[in-house]
C-alpha cells in the first residue's frame, strides 16, 4: 500500500537510494530502491518517472562486463516502473526499446545472447511492458520507417526465442511480446483502432518481416507435438493474424504501382517492401507452401484446440486473402472439409459454422477462382477416389469422403457446373459406383430362410421409423466401417438436393441398365438422390437454393418404381426351388425303424442333371441384395413424397405384398420394412389399415393372375400376406380368391403345391386366430386335483381303526362300482336315471330336419382339409410336413363342429397312420402333433383306431429305442431319435386320459414307459415318463398304483384287520434300484403330500448321486 503519495514526499525517499545505485551499481542497491518503490503512489512515480529510470538505466549502459544477476534485477525494476506509469515521450520510449533489447544481443552471432532463463523471461516481459505503457499516439513512433532496424532486431530476437527455447514459458512469454509487437495484443484497450492509412504504413512496414515471420513461425508450428498446443495456438494466431494484415486484399486494392521513396538513410530504405502486383504474386507462392506444411501437419494433430485454431486460420485467410492467395485456397478448403467430420464436437461446430458462414456471404459461390479451384480439386479427388478407396484404411476412406462432402457442401448449387462436364460426372459416377460394391460372396445371404409362421405385422410405433434406420446391415469390398457408408450416402443426397436431378437420375439409370455389376450400386445412388431431392435429413448451406418440385419428383420417382418392378429387375433368380428340380428320393426306412435303428445316417440322393446351369450362390446373392435395395427404394420414395405416394400406391404395394412373403428372409424383411414406410408416408396406422383400405384392388389382382398362374407364380404369396396382417373383416372379400385357389390347386396339383400349401397354412392359421372356439378349449394336461384327493380319501377309507363293518362297506362300494363299469346295470336303475334327466325341448325349433348354414370359416376349413387328405401322401418331404401342420389347423377350426369334422377325420385317419409308422422322421414328429390335437377334438371316435393302428408300433418303438438312449451320452438329446421318443412319451399320457383306453392298452402303454422310468435315462425322457404315469393314475389309479409298487414296494403293508392276510409284493425287497426315485415321486403324487412316502423319498433322495440334465 502506497504510504508517499506526493512527489515532494517520494523525492526525499527515493533520492538517497537512487544516489547510491549510480554511485554503486549493486544487485542489493536495485532491490532496496525496488522496495522504496513500491511505497510510492503511481501518481507519485509518474512525475518522478525519468528520475527514476536514470539510475536503472545508468546501470544497463555502463560499459564493460555485467553480471547477470544485477542485470536481471534491473530490468526487473524497470519493468516494475512501466507498469506504473506511462511513457510520453518518443524518444525515450525508443531508447528504453533498444535498451532492453540490447541485453539480449550477442555480437557473435544472430542468436539470442547465451544468458541464464531468468534473465530471458525478464527482458521478454520489459519488452512487452513497454509497449504497453506508451501513451496514445507515441506507439507509432516505434513503427516508422527509421525505426525499421531497431524493430526487426526485437522481431527477430524474439522469434529466436520462440523456436530455440527449451522453456516452455520463455517460448509463450516471447510469442505473446510477439503478438504486442505486430499489433496483435489481446487486451481491450490495446492498441488503439487504426485508420486507413495507418493500417497501410503498417503493412508496408511489416512485409518485410513478412518472410522471416512466417517461416520461423510455421517451424515452430510444424516443430515436435511434445512442445505443448498452447505454443502451437499461439504461433498459428501469429501466423493467420499477420498474413492476413499484409496480404489482405482491402489493402493492396490500395497500393499503387510506383513506390514513393521515404525519407530515410539508403541503407534503411533498401529494407522497405512495395506491396506490388509481382510482389503480391510472388509472396503467395511462397506463403502457399508454407501453408500447405501447416495444414499437413495441424489437421493431425492429436490436441482438438490446436485443430479449432487451424479453422480460425482457414476462415481468416479465406476471408481477408481470397484474391492474394487464391493459390492456397484448395489446401485451405480441403482442410476445413475435412475439420468437418472431427472427433472434437467443437471442433465440428465451428467448422459447420465457418461452411455457414461461407455460403451466407457466398465466399466460394461468388468467388470464380474459388469455384474453379473447387471444381479442380472435386475432379481430381473424383479421378483418385477408386484407387484411395482400395489402398487407404477405414480412417483414411473416412477423411477422404469427408473431404468430398466438403467440396459439395461449400459448391452447393455450383455443383451443376462440374456435374454438366461429361468428364466429370462419369468420374464422380464410376467412382461412387465401384466404391459402393457389395460383397456377394456369402453363403449366409442364401441360407437365412423365412418360416411360414414368421409374423410379419408391426406395431404403429415401429411403422413411424424412418427408412435407412431398418436398412440391413451390409458388407461392401472396399471397407467395412459404417461410417463410410454413412458419408457415402450423405454425398449422394447432396448432388440430389443441389445437382440436376433429371440429369443424374438419366445417368445413373444408364449405369443401371449397362451391366448387372453396377445394378445394385446404382439402385443405392438412385434411393439416395431421390431422398436428398425431397431436403430429408440436408443440411442446407444455402437458404436461396429451391429444391425440385413435387410435381417434378412425382415424375422421377414413377420412372424409377417402373424400372425397379419391372418383369426382368424383379423376378430374379434366389433360390433354387424344389418345384424347378426332382424331388429328392424317399426314403425307404420309415420313421420308426430309423428310432429303432438308433443309427443317424442316411443315403444322399443323387439329382439328375438339370436341363440349364443352376445359378451361383454370388449370383443369387447379388439378385437377393439387388432385391433388397430395390424394395429400399420404395421405401425411401414413399417418405419422400408424403401424401403424395398415394398416387403411386396401386402400381406398388402389390410387387412388394409379393416380395413380403419371399423365403428369402432378407427380402421378406426388406419388403416389410417398405410397406412400413408406405404406411408412414401414407398416414396408415398399421399393416392391418394399409391391406384392409387397399384390398379390393388387391384381391381383384389375385383372381386376374390365378387365371394366368404361369405368368404370375408369385400370385399365391400376396393372398398369404394379406391374410398373416388382416383381420376377420378381410373374409368376407377373400372367400371367393380362397375358391379359386383351391381350384388353382387341384389344377396344379404337382407343380405348385408348395406355394398353395403356404397360402393354406396362413389361412388356417388366421381363421384360427378371428375365429376362436369359446366353447372347447384346446386339449391340456389336466392337473391331478381332484383324482388325487379322490385316491387319498379311498386310501384313508381303510386306514386307522378300521372295523368288520368297514370293510364289508367298502367291498359293497367296490362291487357295485365294477358292476357299473361293466355295464351290469338293472333296468330300475335305468328308468330312475332317464326320469330325473327329462329330454329338453327347444321351443324356437320349428324344422329340426333343416340344418342351418354353416359359417363361412366352417365351411373354408373343409374344404382345405379335403385337400390335405389327398396331399398328405405327396412325394415332397416338404410339403408333407407343410400338410401336416395345416391339418393339425383344420382340426382346430372344426373342433366345434364335430358333425364335418369327424367324417373327414375318418377320411384323413389311414394316410395319417402311414405318416405315423412308415415316413421320414420328421414326418412322424409331425403326425403325432396332429394325432395329439386330434385325440383332444374327437376323443372316443378315434380309440379303436388308434389302439389297433398306432399304440402297438409306438409302444415297441420305445421299447426297442430305450437300451439305446440309457447308453447315450450327453450328444444324444440333440438327435432327431432322441425329440421323437421326447414326443411321444409326452403325448402318449394326454392320449390315454382322453381317448379312455381300456385296461389291455393302457398296460401296453405302462409296459412300454416303465423303463424310462430308470435312473440311466436321460432326465427329460424321465420326466416324460412320469408325466404319463400321472395320466395314468387319473384313467386306472388301482392298477397304476400296483404297478408302481410291484416295481419298487418303499415300505410293507399292514392289513387294515386282523382277519385280512398280509400282501406281499414283488417291489418290497427293501432294496433300491434305477426305478426307486421316480417310483417314490410318483406314489408321493397319489397318495399325498404328507405320507410317510415323503420321508423315505427325501432320504433317498439324499442318498442317490445327482443325475444332471442331458442337453
Amino acid at each position: 500500500m502506497a504510504v508517499f503519495d506526493t512527489p515532494e514526499e517520494a523525492f526525499g525517499i527515493l533520492r538517497p537510494v537512487c544516489v547510491q545505485l549510480t554511485k554503486t551499481q549493486t544487485v542489493e542497491n536495485v532491490e532496496h530502491l525496488q522496495t522504496q518503490l513500491q511505497t510510492v503512489s503511481d501518481s507519485a512515480l509518474q512525475e518522478l518517472q525519468q528520475y527514476i529510470l536514470f539510475p536503472l538505466r545508468f546501470a544497463l549502459k555502463t560499459p564493460g562486463p555485467k553480471r547477470e544477476r544485477l542485470v536481471q534485477s534491473v530490468v526487473e525494476c524497470l519493468t516494475f516502473v512501466l507498469s506504473s506509469t506511462c511513457v510520453k515521450e518518443q524518444e525515450l520510449l525508443q531508447e528504453l526499446f533498444s535498451e532492453l533489447s540490447a541485453c539480449l544481443y550477442s555480437p557473435n552471432s544472430q542468436k539470442p545472447a547465451a544468458v541464464s532463463e531468468e534473465l530471458k523471461l525478464a527482458v521478454i516481459q520489459g519488452l512487452s511492458t513497454l509497449m504497453h505503457s506508451a501513451y496514445g499516439d507515441i506507439i507509432l513512433t516505434l513503427y516508422e520507417p527509421s525505426s525499421l532496424p531497431r524493430l526487426g532486431f526485437a522481431v527477430s530476437l524474439l522469434l529466436g526465442l520462440a523456436e530455440q527455447e527449451k522453456s516452455k514459458q520463455i517460448k509463450i512469454a516471447a510469442l505473446k511480446c510477439l503478438q504486442v509487437l505486430l499489433f496483435q495484443c489481446d487486451c481491450q484497450d490495446h492498441p488503439k483502432s487504426l485508420d486507413e492509412l495507418e493500417q497501410k504504413q503498417l503493412g508496408d512496414l511489416f512485409a518485410s518481416f513478412l518472410p522471416g515471420v512466417s517461416t520461423a513461425l510455421t517451424r515452430v508450428i510444424t516443430g515436435d507435438f511434445k512442445q505443448g498446443h498452447s505454443i502451437v495456438v499461439s504461433s498459428l494466431k501469429i501466423f493467420y493474424k499477420t498474413v492476413g494484415f499484409i496480404m489482405a486484399d482491402e489493402q493492396l486494392r490500395k497500393i499503387s504501382k510506383v513506390q514513393t521513396k521515404p525519407a530515410v538513410e539508403h541503407r534503411v530504405a533498401e529494407l522497405m517492401v512495395h506491396r506490388a502486383a509481382d510482389w503480391v504474386k510472388s509472396t503467395g507462392d511462397k506463403l502457399t507452401v508454407l501453408i500447405k506444411k501447416i495444414i499437413e501437419c495441424v489437421s493431425v494433430h492429436p490436441h482438438w484446440k490446436v485443430r479449432l485454431e487451424l479453422v480460425e486460420l482457414v476462415e481468416t485467410l479465406l476471408f481477408k486473402c481470397s484474391q492474394s492467395l487464391v493459390e492456397s485456397a484448395g489446401p485451405l478448403l480441403k482442410a476445413l472439409v475435412c475439420l468437418v467430420s472431427d472427433e472434437s464436437p467443437e471442433v465440428q461446430a465451428q467448422c459447420n459454422k465457418v461452411l455457414r458462414h461461407f455460403a451466407d456471404q457466398e465466399v466460394v459461390v461468388g468467388n470464380r477462382a474459388f469455384a474453379d479451384v473447387l471444381s479442380e480439386s472435386l475432379h481430381s479427388l473424383a479421378t483418385s477416389l477408386p484407387r484411395l478407396m482400395n489402398s487407404q484404411d477405414d480412417q483414411g476412406k473416412v477423411s477422404t469422403l469427408s473431404l468430398l462432402l466438403g467440396y459439395l457442401k461449400l459448391l452447393g448449387p455450383k455443383v451443376n457446373f462440374v456435374l454438366n462436364s461429361v468428364a466429370h460426372l462419369q468420374r464422380l459416377s464410376k467412382a461412387l459406383i465401384q466404391v459402393l460394391e457389395l460383397d456377394v460372396a456369402d453363403i449366409k445371404i442364401v441360407e437365412e430362410r423365412r418360416l411360414n409362421s414368421d409374423a410379419i405385422a408391426a406395431s404403429p410405433d415401429t411403422s413411424a421409423m424412418r427408412p435407412w434406420h431398418q436398412i440391413q446391415r451390409r458388407y461392401f469390398r472396399f471397407f467395412t466401417d459404417e461410417r463410410v457408408f454413412l458419408l457415402l450416402r450423405q454425398v449422394c443426397q447432396l448432388l440430389g438436393y443441389y445437382g440436376n436431378l433429371y440429369l443424374l437420375v438419366d445417368h445413373f439409370m444408364e449405369l443401371y441398365h449397362e451391366s448387372v455389376v453396377y445394378r445394385k450400386q446404382a439402385a443405392m445412388i438412385l434411393n439416395e438422390l431421390v431422398t436428398g431431392a425431397a431436403g430429408l435429413e440436408v443440411e442446407n448451406l444455402h437458404e436461396k437454393h429451391m429444391k425440385t418440385s413435387p410435381e417434378e419428383l412425382r415424375e422421377i420417382v414413377t420412372s424409377i418404381l417402373q424400372e425397379y418392378t419391372s418383369q426382368d429387375n424383379w423376378y430374379l433368380v434366389t433360390c433354387i426351388e424344389d418345384e424347378e428340380m426332382e424331388e429328392y428320393p424317399m426314403m425307404k426306412q420309415s420313421g420308426l425303424q430309423y428310432i429303432t435303428s438308433g443309427t443317424d445316417t442316411c443315403q444322399v440322393p443323387s439329382f439328375p442333371a438339370f436341363s440349364k446351369p443352376s445359378p451361383t450362390i454370388c449370383s443369387m446373392n447379388s439378385n437377393i441384395w439387388q432385391i433388397c435395395i430395390q424394395l429400399e427404394g420404395i421405401g425411401q420414395c414413399a417418405y419422400a413424397l408424403g401424401k403424395d405416394f398415394r398416387l403411386l400406391l396401386m402400381s406398388v404395394l402389390y410387387p412388394v405384398l409379393e416380395k413380403a412373403g419371399d423365403q428369402s428372409l432378407l427380402i421378406s424383411q426388406s419388403a416389410t420394412s417398405a410397406m412400413l414406410d408406405i404406411c408412414h408416408a401414407c398416414g396408415y396406422d398399421s399393416l392391418q389399415h394399409l391391406i384392409n383400405h387397399n384390398s379390393d384392388y388387391l384381391v381383384n389382382g389375385i383372381s386376374l393372375n390365378l387365371r394366368h398362374l404361369s405368368l404370375h407364380p408369385h400370385t399365391p404369396k400376396v393372398l398369404e400376406v394379406m391374410l398373416r396382417n388382416s383381420d376377420a373383416s378381410l373374409l368376407p372379400l377373400v372367400a371367393d380368391v380362397i375358391q379359386d385357389v383351391l381350384a388353382t390347386l387341384d389344377q396344379f396339383y404337382d407343380m405348385k403345391a408348395a406355394s398353395f400349401v403356404g397360402v393354406l397354412h396362413a389361412l388356417l392359421a388366421a381363421l384360427a386366430q378371428w375365429f376362436p372356439d369359446t366353447g372347447t378349449l384346446e386339449f391340456q394336461e389336466p392337473s391331478l386335483g381332484k383324482e388325487g384327493s379322490h385316491l387319498r380319501q379311498r386310501q384313508t377309507t381303510l386306514g386307522g381303526n378300521t372295523t368288520a363293518e368297514d370293510i364289508e362297506q367298502f367291498l359293497q362300494n367296490y362291487l357295485k362300482e365294477k358292476d357299473i363299469a361293466d355295464g351290469n346295470v338293472s333296468d330300475s336303475d335305468n328308468e330312475e336315471e332317464e326320469q330325473s334327466v327329462p329330454p329338453k325341448v327347444d321351443q324356437n325349433d320349428t324344422c329340426p330336419d333343416v340344418e342351418p348354414p354353416l359359417p363361412v370359416q366352417i365351411q373354408i376349413a373343409m374344404d382345405v382339409m379335403e385337400r390335405c387328405i389327398h396331399l398328405l401322401s405327396h412325394k415332397s418331404l416338404k410339403i408333407r410336413l407343410q400338410v401336416l401342420d395345416v391339418l393339425d389347423l383344420c382340426v382346430i377350426v372344426l373342433q366345434s363342429h364335430k358333425n364335418q369334422l369327424l367324417p373327414l377325420a375318418h377320411r384323413a385317419w389311414p394316410p395319417l397312420v402311414q405318416r405315423l409308422t412308415n415316413d421320414d422322421p420328421l414326418a412322424v414328429l409331425r403326425a403325432f402333433k396332429v394325432l395329439r390335437t386330434l385325440g383332444g377334438k374327437c376323443g372316443d371316435f378315434l380309440r379303436s383306431r388308434f389302439c389297433k393302428d398306432v399304440l402297438p408300433k409306438l409302444a415297441g418303438s420305445l421299447v426297442t429305442q430305450a437300451p439305446i438312449s440309457a447308453r447315450a451320452g450327453p450328444v444324444y438329446s440333440h438327435t432327431l431319435a432322441f425329440k421323437l421318443q421326447l414326443a411321444v412319451l409326452q403325448g402318449l399320457g394326454p392320449l390315454c386320459e382322453r381317448l379312455d383306453l381300456g385296461e389291455g392298452d393302457l398296460n401296453k402303454v405302462a409296459d412300454a414307459c416303465l423303463i424310462y422310468l430308470s435312473a440311466k435315462q436321460p432326465v427329460k425322457l424321465q420326466e416324460a415318463a412320469r408325466s404319463v404315469f400321472l395320466h395314468l393314475m387319473k384313467v386306472d389309479p388301482d392298477s397304476t398304483w400296483f404297478l408302481l409298487n410291484e416295481l419298487y414296494c418303499p415300505m410293507p403293508f399292514i392289513p387294515p384287520h386282523p382277519s385280512l392276510l398280509p400282501v406281499q409284493l414283488r417291489g418290497a425287497t427293501g432294496q433300491q434300484n434305477p426305478y426307486s426315485a421316480n417310483v417314490l415321486c410318483l406314489l408321493e403324487e397319489l397318495q399325498g403330500p404328507h405320507s410317510p412316502l415323503q420321508a423315505i423319498g427325501e432320504e433317498l433322495t439324499s442318498s442317490l448321486p445327482c443325475q444332471p440334465e442331458l442337453g
